[in-house]
């Protein structure tokens, strides 16, 4: 971390242990939970706040679009304004942004600083995931730098899997505003844990930071953006409109329960790409990607079975649960430490672009030609990600580090 010998102002305030300091890592995969949650939980309370706002679902819907645009638009801009700022100050400041606005979602009644609230509650999340990654990195020595990764990186899957059920359930028993109440409640105790448990790091000094065209000319930083690009709009065209593509197989009612299915599978993947990451990145990204086109190709000839369906999403959750790990190591390796705060608020955008488009090329597809065009769109999108990680030998998914 050539930065901190350098900069005569601080006295390093922590060393860096020989071990995972799971606290502090587990105090970010939090962060990372209420990322998660509150961009998605508004799936799961629509009919509530339809009639809590008297709204239409499509106005609804926009709740989780404007979070998404929130984060979209302000990652690569709140990087680079704060990358020389102290890191658990400003982690501090992100986490209070989800208590202020969920807080307002909470209690507005009014539909348009609602929207308000939820677009900064998305300038929050963007500016969280572009920090995560680079926090947890620093808390280790380079030997356990990925397995710190996975450990900050799994409240997704958990506020995937777990968190929206469990909003849905207590919009039922308690109303949609006491959901956003409680998440707000969730914050509190995350600040106290940060203070507690998280240690703090100096931002980068002004002659050290790499700029944004400089990190995106860095060999292997193209490729594994591409790869993000492709994998994750083939995971989104079948993950935003999973509900219409089941009705295939008669398990359209059943879509929790598929959901369920993925959310474990992709826990376990976590865990499984934790414990190998530090030696087989490329071996792992390779054969995610070759066992999502195996799902896609099942999908496509079995994809109105219903035991081809359950088999199918617990491969596909395998092989997605530790993507977001994969791809961030991967891009903190190429850019060094130097630009790892630059480049993680890359991935965030293009991630988000991938939602999106997942949303936009999925619902073309679906008017246009039907869910049954989904597994070869898929697998066309993942052939090609899988040549270029492939292609990536040297740089990008290197197979010794």
């Amino acid at each position: 971390m050539s930065h901190m010998s350098s900069s005569t102002k601080v006295v390093q305030p922590v060393s860096v242990p020989a071990r995972l300091p799971w606290l502090a890592l587990l105090a970010l995969a939090m962060t990372g939970f209420i990322c998660i949650l509150t961009e998605t939980i508004p799936a799961g309370l629509l009919p509530h706040i339809v009639e809590g706002l008297n709204i239409s679902k499509g106005m609804a819907g926009q709740l989780v679009t404007l979070y998404a645009i929130g984060s979209l638009v302000a990652a690569i801009p709140f990087a680079m304004f704060t990358a020389g700022m102290r890191r658990r100050p400003l982690l501090l400041a992100i986490i209070a942004g989800f208590l202020v606005f969920n807080t307002i979602t909470a209690i507005s009644s009014s539909y348009t600083l609602t929207l308000a609230a939820r677009f900064f509650a998305g300038v929050a999340a963007g500016a969280a995931w572009g920090m995560i990654a680079g926090y947890a990195r620093r808390m280790v020595p380079d030997a356990l730098k990925g397995r710190a990764l996975a450990v900050a990186m799994v409240g997704t899957p958990i506020a995937l899997t777990f968190g929206v059920p469990a909003g849905t359930l207590l919009g039922d028993l308690i109303g949609w505003r006491a959901v956003f109440g409680l998440m707000s409640l969730m914050t509190l105790v995350l600040m106290v844990w940060v203070l507690w448990k998280v240690p703090d790091y100096p931002g980068q000094p002004a002659d050290e930071r790499m700029t944004m065209g400089q990190v995106f000319v860095l060999p292997g930083i193209r490729p594994i953006l591409m790869v993000v690009l492709t994998w994750m709009l083939a995971h989104n065209i079948l993950y935003t409109y999973i509900a219409p593509f089941l009705e295939r197989s008669g398990l359209g009612s059943r879509v929790d329960l598929v959901l369920l299915v993925f959310g474990l599978a992709a826990i376990v993947s976590i865990w499984i790409v934790g414990l190998l990451i530090d030696r087989k990145l490329r071996l792992l990204t390779l054969l995610s990607l070759l066992g999502f086109a195996l799902v896609s190709a099942a999908l496509w000839v079995g994809g109105t079975s219903v035991p081809v369906v359950y088999a199918a999403v617990a491969l596909w959750g395998l092989t997605f649960g530790g993507a977001a790990t994969l791809l961030q190591t991967a891009q903190a390796n190429a850019s060094g430490e130097e630009g790892v705060d630059i480049v993680m608020p890359i991935n965030t955008t293009v991630w988000n672009l991938a939602i999106a488009g997942g949303g936009i090329v999925g619902g073309a597809l679906l008017e246009l030609i039907g869910v049954q065009s989904f597994p070869a769109v898929l697998l066309i999108l993942l052939l090609i990600a899988w040549i270029i990680a492939w292609s990536a030998k040297r740089h990008g998914f290197p197979g010794k580090r």
